[in-house]
């Protein structure tokens, strides 16, 4: 069963905030820093500074939907702030 992930990743270059989901965090964030994604483009490279878990891609899109939408920049801080950096180093990330 896949599993999937929301992520925010931070920008090195101007601080700037992206949120996503995927199915594969450690491709998703390669790709990202390899200029590959639009969007993120402009702002690489990226730090992967947070990440959530889920079974079901619904899930995990709605919870992007969420931080996305009904959450503000300090709010994401915070969750970042918080967050157990140790599991972003033992994905190798």
């Amino acid at each position: 069963m896949d599993k999937y992930y929301v992520y925010i990743l931070k920008s090195e270059v101007n601080g700037r905030l992206y949120t996503g989901q995927t199915n594969n965090l450690k491709e998703r964030v390669q790709k990202h820093n390899k200029g590959n994604i639009k969007t993120t483009k402009s702002n690489i490279p990226y730090r992967l500074c947070y990440f959530e878990k889920y079974d079901s891609r619904k899930d995990a899109m709605y919870r992007e939907w969420e931080l996305k939408k009904r959450w503000n920049t300090d709010r994401k801080l915070k969750l970042i702030k918080s967050f157990d950096r140790s599991k972003i180093v033992n994905l190798g990330l």
